[in-house]
């Protein structure tokens, strides 16, 4: 994925723009380097300066590139090398900058431009298609800057219709796409007649959305009203009148699986030819091909593979014993006796689509003047190819107040096509959330559900984010996400992970009464759900007796009540029954309660679910409702003013 380009020409700005670059992955230029190698499916921050800003940028320990030339030409140069431009500049500035570079938005790319101050990040240009809007809120959160959006979309809580199909890989046809955006501005009735693809993105839709699905027109129509515009979701290729009563624009899912046989040394021209004219006259658009399937044999035919290079699609290869088991319309003894399978073409597309069905059968093309014959065969598969990495955001939310996330892990949470999560963290995080995302909140008990239902999302191509409480890795999500990857043969790449940590409940809860936890400390969860309650009572008992503060997760619930119990008595054989004690529950949320008491006391005060119990060592003192555990720094002073008593007594 091509870099986001970040530039400013001031001391300050390159102060305001250091926590971007701050959050980019490793790998990015230092000191001036310019040839870098980008991790792949990363989305990198590049930094360019003005010559005189090296210094100050190195002091800043700041990856960063000089341009050498005026801004104008920099930006003439790069223009279509990056996704998009962050500028810390005057918006006047900018505009003048890149005015003479705009050429369409459909190919743009995305214009964010912050103030010095970090107080606004606006989406000035390429918001929908160029993802400028997505771009500018994460910038914001990066930057603790307001983002400002200024699509009608936005307003509207909706998937901005021209990037609508993008996270599942479906591309862009013919119409009349400013019409059909307008129509969306005015909150007019917009027809969606869906005939392939996924349907995921209709159920998180608002319930006041203003799409109408089908042909509401041959319904009541006092209960549908007329559609101001329409959009096809389809393979098929339509052309529209430009005289047309509204306004019609298309989408196509990569659905269409191609089967090709060809005699060995076919040309590359007469393949392309066979495709298209395959395509055009069963009315099917090139741009719902999903890749082409053939016999293994074919794997290095150079026609073949030079066109799939060009077009970048996939190819899928299949051994004759098991194209030979494809039931087809139109089998051959001639084939079968050339290449012990009686298909191909037509065997090759059934089985890559995963149909028991042709949409074109097969028919052999061949062409003066170009060398070999070539078969071909298509077939639709219910399932889209979305054509790209999926990667699995880890991500710990901290105690449940937005303030308490960090800014990396709410840009992923706005990047992520999906956030899945217990419903009670989807709640606590719904104001990151985003027009358009699909958003899957599961019930407290489905935490294994939720992780494969995550895996199966990421490994389609989606980017997804899964949510936990606290730190995602500390009795979170990320432990189980990596076992059921690690059980599925997972090579560690596909799809890509990465964890972004989160402030836990036992830091949480230390925070809120001192600094319990300044000296040697553990975590124990008192649920026996996954663990043993054998196992849980030797932990116990040996944190208690190694004089561990200790910080007890899920300490109680309606129907287990007994562990705490347990727990409070093995730690009052080993401690003084004055030991102070922590209940914090909710932390950062309204119904926040803090409680110090002590270890003989603790049970005069609710404790449930949702609260973190922290346990003092033998050091442990409270002081003024504060709770301290020395870690050690005064105890030579300390034994130093003990040993000067004794010998002045002396």
């Amino acid at each position: 994925m091509s870099p986001i380009a970040a530039i400013t020409t001031t001391p300050l700005g390159l102060r305001c723009l250091a926590p971007l670059c701050e959050s980019s992955p490793e790998g990015l230029p230092r000191n001036g380097e310019r040839n870098v190698k980008h991790r792949k499916a990363a989305r990198t921050i590049q930094l360019w300066i003005s010559p005189g800003l090296q210094h100050e940028a190195a002091n800043l320990n700041l990856s960063y590139c000089v341009y050498d030339t005026s801004l104008s030409a920099f930006l003439q140069a790069h223009w279509r090398k990056y996704e998009g431009f962050v500028f810390c500049l005057a918006s006047g500035a900018v505009v003048r900058l890149i005015a003479p570079l705009l050429t369409d938005k459909t190919v743009d790319p995305a214009i964010v431009v912050v103030d010095q101050a970090r107080k606004v990040a606006i989406s000035l240009c390429g918001g929908h298609q160029g993802g400028g809007d997505r771009l500018t809120l994460q910038v914001g959160q990066l930057l603790e800057a307001q983002p400002i959006l200024t699509g009608a979309a936005n307003g509207l809580e909706l998937p901005a219709i021209d990037t609508l199909g993008k996270p599942f890989g479906w591309k862009q046809g013919t119409g009349d796409w400013l019409g059909v955006s307008s129509a969306v501005a005015k909150q007019a009735p917009i027809q969606i007649i869906q005939e392939a693809g996924t349907d995921l993105w209709q159920k998180h839709l608002p319930k006041s959305h203003i799409f109408q699905f089908g042909f509401p027109e041959f319904k009541d129509r006092n209960d549908f009203p007329s559609p101001q515009a329409r959009i096809w979701i389809s393979p098929i290729q339509r052309t529209f009148s430009p005289d047309a009563a509204l306004p019609k624009a298309q989408w196509h899912p990569r659905v269409l699986w191609l089967g090709i046989g060809c005699e060995r040394g076919t040309d590359k021209a007469l393949i392309a030819y066979a495709i298209e004219k395959a395509c055009v006259e069963n009315h099917l658009a090139m741009d719902a091909i999903a890749g082409v399937a053939t016999l293994s044999l074919k794997a290095d035919e150079v026609g073949l593979l030079e066109l799939l290079q060009e077009k970048n699609w996939p190819l899928k290869c299949f051994d004759a014993d098991s194209l030979k088991k494809i039931d087809v319309p139109n089998p051959s003894e001639i084939v079968e006796q050339a290449v012990q399978t009686p298909s191909v073409a037509e065997a090759a597309a059934l089985k890559a689509a995963g149909s028991s069905q042709l949409c074109v059968q097969k028919h052999i093309v061949k062409q003066p003047g170009l060398t070999g014959a070539v078969t071909v065969a298509i077939a639709q598969a219910q399932t889209e190819y979305t054509g790209r990495h999926g990667q699995l955001h880890l991500i710990g939310t901290g105690p449940g107040s937005l303030s308490q996330i960090t800014p990396a892990a709410k840009a992923a949470i706005i990047n992520a096509d999906v956030v899945i999560g217990y419903t009670l963290y989807i709640d606590l995080i719904r104001p990151l959330l985003r027009p358009g995302q699909i958003v899957e909140g599961l019930p407290i008990t489905q935490e294994r559900q939720r992780a494969e239902r995550a895996i199966d999302l990421a490994r389609w191509g989606l980017t997804v984010a899964v949510i936990s409480s606290g730190d995602c890795g500390i009795y979170g999500m990320a432990g189980l996400v990596f076992e059921q990857l690690r059980a599925t043969d997972w090579n560690g790449e596909v799809p890509a992970v990465q964890v972004f940590p989160g402030v836990s409940a036992l830091q949480s809860a230390a925070a809120k009464v001192g600094a319990p936890l300044m000296h040697d400390f553990c975590a124990i969860s008192l649920s026996d759900l996954l663990t043993p309650w054998p196992v849980i009572q030797n932990r116990l008992r040996a944190a208690a007796e190694a004089d561990f503060t200790v910080a007890l997760y899920n300490p109680k619930s309606k129907t287990r009540t007994q562990q705490i119990v347990f727990a409070r008595d093995c730690f009052l054989q080993h401690r003084d029954p004055k030991t102070p004690v922590a209940l914090a529950r909710s932390l950062y949320r309204p119904d926040e309660r803090i409680t110090l008491t002590t270890l003989q006391e603790m049970f005069t005060h609710p404790i449930d679910m949702l609260t973190t119990v922290i346990i003092g060592n033998r050091s442990s003192q409270s002081h003024k409702g504060w709770f301290i555990t020395p870690r050690g720094y005064l105890q030579d002073s300390v034994e130093a003013r003990s040993q000067k008593t004794n010998e002045e007594s002396l």
